[in-house]
């Protein structure tokens, strides 16, 4: 993961637990809570921008996302657009930040990325 996106998800991350949606109570639930509920990205243009910020050609970004379907069910979807790869790559992309440790409570992964923003 490029250090531009990790730094990007960790201060999505720690802006989803200030406003209350990631708490010690639904530990189990915060990757859905902030990657998976609500789109991370809306609309083709603003993807195709998130993709040229972060330097990703969409091909790349199509793979990634292909490959982690296929290690993990089994099978792929069809990418067509921007917008679907972009929020599969956050998708993706939190889920290692968010399971990278084995985080006990919300103070624990507050801290981790706030490190992760000051480094």
């Amino acid at each position: 993961m490029k250090t531009s996106i990790k730094k990007e998800l960790a201060k999505h991350i720690l802006d989803s637990i200030s406003d209350g949606i990631l708490t010690n109570e639904n530990r189990e639930d915060w990757h859905f809570y902030c990657f998976n509920e609500d789109s991370y990205i809306i609309g083709y243009y603003n993807a195709s921008q998130w993709l040229k910020k972060h330097d990703i050609k969409r091909p790349e970004a199509i793979f990634i996302c292909k490959q982690y379907e296929i290690d993990n069910f089994g099978e792929s979807k069809i990418y067509d657009n921007s917008e679907s790869v972009v929020n599969m790559l956050a998708y993706i992309y939190g889920d290692e930040l968010i399971y990278s440790e084995n985080f006990k409570s919300i103070n624990e992964l507050k801290k981790a990325m706030k490190q992760i923003l000051n480094n």
